[in-house]
């Protein structure tokens, strides 16, 4: 036991950050473009003698939905990158004492990603390491290569406004140039690894107590493609431009950036209490804690502590074991929403050395989104028309997965486990499929 703990230690010392900057800085500065120092700064304009005063009218600080717009997109991508499913808590053969003499509670290895009743029996070690592979595609349903974003003018008003352009500068579009606005093109591909080592202790017959640690490793590489979009359409000068002149303006403009960063992730600490027990069912509850030990600003970590509860049900019918688990996780992230979580599915022990885990898997978000996208702008002049700010809709970021895999018990009674997560719906941050591979040993 006290070696397994001082290997997992030694693994968080030496897994430390690489990158010089963090991943969420990268995302910025997709929206910085030229000599600019702020996202969506117009340095071709602010070097313009006549129209130096329209180089501001994008930025976040001037405009707060595009702050906003940027906002949400950062933070989804950082808060959802942390929620990488971590494997179960035991597996293997599980034992009560009776008498002194060991009495087998489940010949099954046990589920993959779900939560079992059966506790290890006191004084048995289950350790394990898992390897896992994503690559994000889409957010809320929308393909992370094709992501259309719109940055609105601020509306002008100032004193002598209305005299200045003959009508109410308070509407938007008076003056004219409000109509105008940057429409940027986002492209990025996402992928992380994660190294997720495992081990609980079983303190009583009825009691285990674990902690999974994440080592996680994020890269990115992203473009953006900004044109401002001059009204009206036939002007012979332009007042917002990415470089150039007035009468002959850059209206386009392109931004790359590519970096990578590893480390320790959130570490999650756990206490699974076995209270039941019918002729064919078993009953616990498990309590899971995730700390905020992997940096935020790297996508290793939510940046806040999460904590999970989960009531577990689970059976045996022969080779047949189905499992059900029914629970809650609360996030003290602002930005981050509360869920229930539901999960049921089964294992099946398909030979003394084969098992197969299927499951479904949920987490129905609570309350209204937290990460809030902002409103489409209505302009009143000259004609009515709206804004909408993305492609990505306003909808609930509910998550559904199929889990499906196997697996494989050796001589030695070390586990091999091939394992995939598929979505079957469109919210949040999701990959194509997730791929796991791992190893498990109890003793």
């Amino acid at each position: 036991m006290k070696r397994c703990l001082l290997t997992l230690c030694t693994l968080s010392a030496i897994a430390t950050p690489v990158s010089a900057q963090g991943i969420r800085g990268l995302i910025s500065e997709l929206f910085i473009f030229g000599t600019g120092q702020d996202p969506l700064f117009l340095a071709g304009t602010a070097g313009a003698t006549t129209v130096q005063a329209h180089a501001g009218h994008f930025i976040p600080s001037a405009v707060e939905s595009n702050g906003s717009l940027i906002s949400f997109l950062t933070t989804a991508i950082g808060t959802n990158v942390s929620n990488i499913p971590l494997s179960s808590t035991s597996a293997g053969i599980t034992f009560r004492f009776e008498g002194g003499v060991p009495v087998a509670t489940s010949t099954s290895p046990g589920p993959i990603i779900a939560e079992r009743a059966q506790t290890l029996g006191r004084g048995r070690v289950f350790v394990g390491v898992n390897h896992s592979v994503l690559n994000f595609k889409s957010l809320r349903g929308v393909d992370l290569n094709n992501v259309r974003l719109n940055f609105t003018h601020v509306n002008a008003d100032f004193p002598g406004c209305d005299a200045t352009f003959g009508d109410d500068c308070t509407k938007i579009g008076v003056p004219l140039l409000e109509n105008e606005f940057i429409e940027l093109d986002l492209s990025l591909n996402l992928d992380v690894r994660a190294t997720t080592f495992v081990l609980t202790y079983g303190l009583l017959d009825f009691v285990d107590i674990g902690v999974a640690v994440p080592v996680i490793s994020t890269s990115l590489v992203g473009t953006s493609n900004a044109q401002v979009v001059p009204f009206p359409f036939n002007r012979t000068t332009a007042a917002h431009f990415f470089g150039g002149t007035e009468t002959e303006p850059d209206l386009f403009a392109q931004k790359s950036v590519t970096g990578s960063a590893s480390g320790l992730g959130d570490i999650a600490t756990r206490l699974k209490i076995g209270f039941g027990s019918s002729s064919n069912a078993r009953f616990a509850i498990l309590g899971d804690a995730r700390w905020a030990t992997g940096d935020a600003e790297d996508l290793l970590g939510a940046g806040d502590f999460s904590m999970r509860g989960l009531g577990i049900v689970s059976a045996s019918f022969g080779d047949f074991s189905p499992h059900a688990n029914i629970g809650y996780v609360y996030r003290r992230a602002e930005l981050q929403n509360d869920a229930v979580l539901a999960t049921v599915g089964f294992d099946h022990l398909m030979a003394s050395w084969a098992m197969i885990a299927v499951d479904l898997v949920s987490e129905l978000q609570v309350g209204e989104n937290s990460l809030v996208l902002p409103q489409p702008l209505i302009v009143d002049e000259p004609f009515v028309r709206v804004i909408n700010p993305t492609t990505i809709p306003d909808v609930r970021d509910d998550i559904v997965n199929a889990s499906v895999g196997m697996k494989f018990v050796t001589g030695s009674g070390l586990t091999i486990i091939v394992n995939s997560i598929w979505p079957l719906n469109d919210g949040s941050l999701r990959p194509h499929v997730m791929w796991t591979a791992g190893l498990e040993y109890s003793f």
